[in-house]
């Protein structure tokens, strides 16, 4: 737990990514989080071909994509979108303190 400047504690929120690739041999979800660390969230596959990661995060507003076989992609399921310097485009997550 992270304290404020209040005296409160912050506290992380669970998070989970997923993305629908059957095909896929291995999904990872990198973004601000985690710095971009294509080493620190690998996701799992489950029996459906779905791959999931739950991940704890500060509340705060986050870019993020997945690396899907090593080529970048976008998260279908979520349409708030950011440009970045690669001229592609980035999710946004913003996560609510409680």
């Amino acid at each position: 737990m992270v304290e404020s400047k209040s005296g409160q504690g912050i506290k992380r929120r669970k998070i989970t990514f997923s993305l629908e690739s059957a095909d896929a041999d291995e999904v990872i979800v990198t973004g601000d989080f985690n710095n971009w660390d294509p080493k620190k969230h690998p996701m799992k596959k489950d029996e459906n071909g779905n791959w999931i990661k739950t991940v704890m995060v500060l509340p705060g507003k986050y870019e993020y994509k997945f690396l899907v076989d090593g080529q970048w992609k976008e998260d279908p399921k979520n349409k708030d979108l950011n440009s970045n310097c690669f001229g592609t485009y980035n999710n946004i997550l913003n996560v609510m303190a409680k």
